[in-house]
């Protein structure tokens, strides 16, 4: 098949969308599929990209570290022309995902669109953030899913959460794998000797992008206060972001920045031996779709303490691969954790073989199949192409159809966001 993906965040920006879109195209074309990618430009530029098209972006939106794709030019309709695509794949409902719509009526090919986001968790990195914004994402993201052939939900905690808010498309869930190969076999030993941690520190590890959506404020404070409870526990934090300074400063402030290790973004070796440094993996996200951290860490064999949430509960089996905290508060996750240190050799053993398990469960050859299984039966539901005038009409139809349907779409989210915040706003008269 030949597979188009457009995404608003690609390499070399690191999260999970972008390592979800890339591991995906690589396993695809392993197989012997073609991958085209429309994403972003980015200052950093990554040379003699394979079947990639960036579209000019204003960069470092509103001081994060995302790029905001502009119109497009011509030279992507060319560009599919020459592809010729089976599969439009959408993994954003906004910016290149109303690209992704526009293409799919105007070709008359299927829409499959990854809900990898819940986008009002991310609203605060606009200008005017508000109650409203987040009501209007959640809208704009719902009508959006309804325009497509298919959803892919990451995790089931996704796709009732989907349902609940009146998603009628096909639903499948289709989690990211994770490549195990990647993740097995690590040097924590020559890791923990290149941060400055002891052999036998019993160290808490956490990888992603250092940011406050990541509820990394709670986790800090929570770990700080673990690390205090316990003179040989360290903690190693691997990634970038605009709260670094501030965990810095933290622990600086508590007299323990010498047990605070931060490496910046890892990437191929160094990501594995660091995960492979870590007697615990903590995560404390709330916003994820699905936790891919906690499972390329279970790859390593490191079992995982992390809050009940969406992404996390379908991953973690609490006192079996890890702890999973049903209240969300400071103690209990340094309980959890607590719990970890102080369990014998022997179960701490059985949690890593089983943290391997579920790895095995969410590897990147069984998602891909899945996915790839969905993406033929579509492509069977539709006519190709053909060139004859009366063709050519019908899809100029389309095209502007589907332009009316995203300026539907985006009026439509945007009076629903209006009409519940009058609500709430009488009500809290009334």
């Amino acid at each position: 098949m030949n597979i188009v993906m457009l995404t608003n965040t690609y390499l070399p920006h690191v999260g999970g969308v972008a390592r979800s879109v890339d591991a995906f195209t690589r396993e695809y074309r392993r197989r012997g599929h073609n991958v085209m990618i429309v994403a972003p430009e980015f200052a950093e530029k990554i040379p003699e990209e394979k079947d990639v098209v960036r579209v000019p972006a204003i960069q470092n939106f509103n001081g994060s570290d995302f790029s905001v794709a502009l119109p497009l030019s011509g030279e992507l309709s060319h560009r599919l022309d020459v592809f010729e695509p089976d599969i439009i794949h959408s993994h954003h409902p906004f910016l290149l995902g109303m690209t992704a719509l526009r293409i799919a009526r105007s070709r008359e090919l299927p829409l499959i669109f990854t809900h990898h986001t819940l986008y009002e968790r991310y609203t605060h990195y606009v200008p005017a953030d508000s109650d409203a914004l987040k009501r209007f994402v959640i809208e704009l993201a719902t009508r959006y899913a309804n325009l497509a052939s298919m959803v892919f939900a990451p995790s089931e905690s996704v796709a009732d959460l989907l349902q609940a808010r009146g998603v009628t498309s096909p639903i499948a869930v289709v989690p990211t794998g994770v490549q195990l190969s990647h993740y097995r076999d690590g040097d924590g030993l020559a890791a923990r000797r290149q941060y400055g941690i002891p052999e036998d520190a019993f160290v808490v590890g956490h990888l992603g992008r250092l940011a406050a959506e990541k509820n990394l404020d709670f986790l800090a404070a929570a770990v700080l206060e673990f690390l205090q409870r316990n003179e040989h526990a360290h903690f190693l934090l691997v990634g970038s972001g605009p709260m670094q300074e501030q965990i810095r400063n933290l622990f600086e402030a508590r007299g323990l920045g010498n047990r605070l290790h931060l490496t910046g973004t890892l990437q191929g070796e160094a990501q594995r031996d660091a995960y492979s440094a870590m007697d615990v993996f903590a995560f404390a996200s709330t916003s994820e779709t699905q936790g891919m951290v906690l499972t390329e860490a279970m790859a390593a064999g490191i079992p995982v303490v992390a809050l009940d949430a969406s992404g996390c509960r379908e991953v973690v089996e609490d006192r079996i691969n890890g702890r999973l905290v049903l209240k969300h508060g400071e103690r209990d996750l340094i309980a959890a954790l607590q719990w970890v240190l102080d369990q014998p050799e022997d179960v701490r053993a059985k949690l890593r073989v089983e943290a391997l398990k579920t790895a095995n469960r969410y590897s990147l050859e069984n998602c891909a199949s899945a996915a790839l299984g969905h993406y033929q039966s579509l492509v069977h539901q539709h006519w190709p192409l053909d060139d004859s005038l009366y063709a050519q009409w019908m899809r100029l139809r389309n095209m502007i159809g589907a332009q009316w349907e995203i300026i539907e779409g985006v009026t439509g989210a945007a009076s629903a966001a209006l009409e519940q915040s009058h609500n709430v706003s009488n009500n809290d008269l009334s």
